[in-house]
């Protein structure tokens, strides 16, 4: 069947049946009743919930074959307690397990590959399957499809009962034996723990994994005592080098500062530009580029943001203690800096990611939000955008929060180059649909801005651009530079077999990625 972005998907893979997406915001969230697993307990004997191994909790918990484990990313590729974890439900034998992180990030030794190689793993859902297990999964190592969600819709599917969680494993950088955790403190903190809240008030079972025990009560607390069932120190959470590199640093690409730039002036251009207005720029090299632009507008202009919202940066918190954004809402810390912060500022505030994005609750921060600047691998004419699979057939990314930012952003604004070595990144079709077109404002490039007569905001955007001199052309006229600079790429082979399904942000199929034929 087709769904409503001219994409044929299956009616069904195995038991998982297919709702094609019908559009951005087709799906009436106030039918959706709210599940949970959680069950009440007991207070722990003796005042404590510290358990001496991850094994002794895997077994506490009651784990067995065919059932759904999960983690948060906060640690990005520093991340070993996956790896720890793994490796003990291995060693007890258990099988079959559904793999449902909030996102998979690239770890080796163990690489989780090994893990769905041997068994304990089999299905896998998560908003991105980047690296080593991206390629192999896209190559068509498992029998079942990956379910990809965005940021917002992970929340969505767990309370709408799709992704039901048995035991969710929670890295904190400090915790007390009562199981009160943080990640803003202690030696390897990660920040913002915001994507682990709905698994801690939802899951049948919580394990907290920290490597920094501190005296009752741990303070600050992003994890109440009250969700969570055990407690184990392990010798190390993650390396300290890969959860958080220091500052983020400027690109010195000419080419990503004249996309930047461009993308802040259309901020300072819009007649939403103006005290107490809303923006989230993200972490890539061009966002962070794009931020530092922004606070120049700001402060020439002497105007001040109401918030900022999503993943923080140093850049971001840079500006707050300037006095030019008055609260940074950080669901995820993209570096040290931003880890940090939280602890020590009063306005930086940890934010659930179900408040940040989730689409069926009754008000999410985005959808408060003006501006959002977002990343992509491809744009196509009728401005859908693909932020997952490389033009060589490699996922190169994950959802995030992207589709999730479009749809609730009064203007979103996606920055890309024209083209990247020789190979277009404006087509006629994105090899994979994850953002639709319709809720994209404009597309800024190297070569111009090219709006979408299609967005809500397409007359009065187009207005203010035009009265600030700013270069405009079509998305067409991108397309064929793009061609014209690189020729027509050759089309990427697939076979019939679905191995991962694109889910938009209500649950609804956007997309299928196919495996990729090699060689």
């Amino acid at each position: 069947m087709k769904n409503a972005v001219g994409r044929e998907i299956p009616e069904r893979i195995g038991d998982y049946a297919l709702k094609p997406y019908e559009g951005a915001y087709a799906v009436d969230p106030s039918k959706e009743p709210v599940h949970s697993l959680r069950t009440a307990a007991k207070p722990a004997a003796g005042g404590t919930k510290l358990l001496g191994t991850i094994e002794e909790a895997v077994r506490a918990c009651g784990l067995k074959d065919g059932m759904t484990i999960s983690f948060h990313h906060s640690f990005r590729e520093g991340d070993e307690i996956v790896g720890q974890v793994l490796t003990a439900i291995r060693a007890l034998g258990i099988r079959g397990l559904r793999f449902a992180p909030s996102a998979v990030v690239n770890i080796k030794n163990p690489s989780i590959v090994d893990f769905v190689k041997d068994g304990t793993i089999d299905r896998i859902e998560a908003s991105g399957i980047r690296g080593e297990l991206g390629d192999a999964v896209l190559a068509g190592l498992m029998e079942k499809p990956v379910i990809l969600r965005t940021h917002g819709s992970r929340p969505r599917a767990i309370e709408a009962g799709e992704l039901s969680i048995d035991v969710a494993f929670i890295g904190a950088s400090a915790a007390d034996s009562y199981g009160n955790a943080t990640g803003q403190i202690g030696p390897n903190a990660c920040g913002s723990l915001g994507y682990s809240f709905i698994d801690a008030t939802a899951a049948g079972r919580v394990v907290v994994v920290t490597d920094y025990l501190v005296e009752y009560p741990c303070c600050p607390a992003s994890i109440s005592q009250q969700y969570v069932d055990y407690v184990v120190k392990v010798e190390r959470i993650g390396d300290p080098e890969k959860i958080g590199m220091g500052a983020a640093r400027l690109t010195k690409n000419p080419r990503d500062l004249l996309i930047a730039e461009r993308a802040a002036r259309v901020m300072a251009a819009s007649r939403l530009f103006k005290d107490n207005f809303s923006f989230q720029t993200g972490a890539g090299a061009i966002s962070i580029a794009c931020t530092k632009y922004l606070e120049e507008q700001m402060e020439e202009r002497s105007i001040k943001a109401s918030f900022a919202l999503g993943g923080m940066t140093a850049a971001i918190v840079e500006m707050y203690k300037k006095g030019l954004v008055r609260v940074l809402e950080c669901s995820q810390s993209f570096d040290a800096v931003a880890a940090r912060a939280i602890a020590e500022e009063p306005g930086i505030v940890e934010i659930d990611n179900a408040l940040y994005a989730n689409p069926f609750t009754k008000g999410a921060m985005l959808d408060r939000l003006n501006f959002g600047v977002l990343a992509a691998l491809e744009v196509d004419t009728d401005f859908n955008v693909n932020i997952l699979t490389g033009s060589s057939g490699e996922m190169m990314g994950g959802l995030g929060g992207g589709p999730d930012v479009a749809a609730g952003a009064d203007i979103s604004i996606v920055c890309l180059p024209v083209i990247r070595g020789r190979t277009p990144s404006v087509t006629k079709r994105v090899f994979t649909c994850c953002t639709p077109g319709e809720t994209v404002a404009c597309v800024v490039t190297e070569a111009g801005i090219a709006l979408n007569p299609r967005h809500a905001r397409y007359a009065e955007l187009k207005e203010d651009l035009e009265r600030a001199n700013l270069k405009l052309v079509t998305i067409e006229e991108l397309q064929k530079l793009a061609e014209s600079l690189t020729g027509v790429p050759k089309p990427i082979e697939t076979t019939d077999k679905v191995v991962c399904v694109v889910e938009y942000r209500d649950g609804t199929v956007i997309d299928v990625i196919r495996e990729i034929k090699r060689g």
